[in-house]
């Protein structure tokens, strides 16, 4: 083959490999809608606005008082609140308030791009604040699960002013996350390889580099209660990552991993164990008054 002709492949291949790459982004951040089951009284469905005019639909489960701590659930990448459902009226039943959401582009919220945290911090913060408001200025903690993790953590303003947070299966940077997930499919060379064509998407898609996509960093900008859920057999949020994670809270810190499971199973957590480490956190940094 002549030099000409192995440029022109060359050139050829690597375009391809670009525009699938491209593709592939677009799929990840492509929003969608899913059925949410109607609020079983005495919880109740309703919309919130942010900040950025977007709406979020929510489901409220009252507590044992309207001045009582709250627990805000935020779900992972491609589920709604109804992932978070059970455990909410869960912890009502303790006496907390709860409220769950769908965040932008899932659920039944309006559609958007997803952005693995960043705008998404909005819907945390406006829903962070109802509770907040609506609880007469009571303790909110925060559970994050996965991306509502880093929609905790990485929003313009910072981590969210929360009493307390649980951050379960959170990835620590964007780059590490796509890696993983890729490696866990492939193998650790195509993550290493593949990752960058993902990565740096942020830039035309978000207008940020990847490094803003990082809740290792911003988690040390808080300083209140923080519990760390991971998973030993979680491969796309690695025990390394999570220990990392728990190194860089700066306040009273605990760690639990889970011991069987993968990502998925890491997120959907509702047994007795989790909720039983979950309480004790709870307890302790959000105690219900007697």
């Amino acid at each position: 083959m002549k030099s000409g002709s192995v440029a022109f492949f060359a050139c050829a291949t690597g375009l391809a490999g670009l525009a699938a790459s491209w593709l592939a982004g677009s799929f990840m951040v492509k929003g969608g809608h899913s059925a949410v089951a109607p609020a079983q009284l005495p919880a109740k469905d309703f919309t919130l606005r942010t900040a950025d005019n977007v709406s979020i639909a929510a489901t409220f489960f009252p507590g044992w008082s309207g001045h009582g701590p709250a627990v805000l659930l935020l779900h992972g990448v491609g589920a709604s609140r109804a992932a978070t459902a059970a455990n909410a009226a869960w912890l009502a039943s303790l006496g907390y308030a709860a409220l769950t959401i769908d965040f932008r582009g899932h659920g039944q919220s309006d559609g958007a791009i997803r952005s693995f945290g960043l705008c998404e911090a909005r819907d945390a913060r406006a829903a962070l604040d109802w509770l907040k408001r609506h609880q007469n200025e009571a303790p909110v903690a925060v559970i994050g699960i996965s991306l509502g993790g880093a929609a905790s953590l990485i929003g313009d303003a910072g981590p969210l002013p929360a009493d307390a947070l649980v951050l379960q299966a959170v990835y620590s940077d964007i780059r590490h996350a796509i890696r993983n997930r890729i490696a866990s499919r492939l193998s650790a060379s195509f993550g290493y390889a593949l990752e960058p064509l993902l990565s740096f998407q942020s830039w035309p898609r978000f207008g940020v580099w990847p490094s803003r996509f990082s809740p290792l960093k911003a988690l040390a900008r808080y300083r209140r209660p923080v519990l760390i859920i991971g998973g030993k057999r979680d491969q796309s949020t690695p025990l390394a990552e999570s220990r990392a994670m728990f190194a860089a809270a700066q306040g009273p810190k605990e760690i639990w991993f889970a011991p069987r499971g993968d990502h998925a199973a890491i997120c959907a957590l509702s047994d007795t164990a989790y909720r039983s480490v979950l309480r004790a956190f709870l307890a302790k940094s959000l105690p219900i008054p007697v």
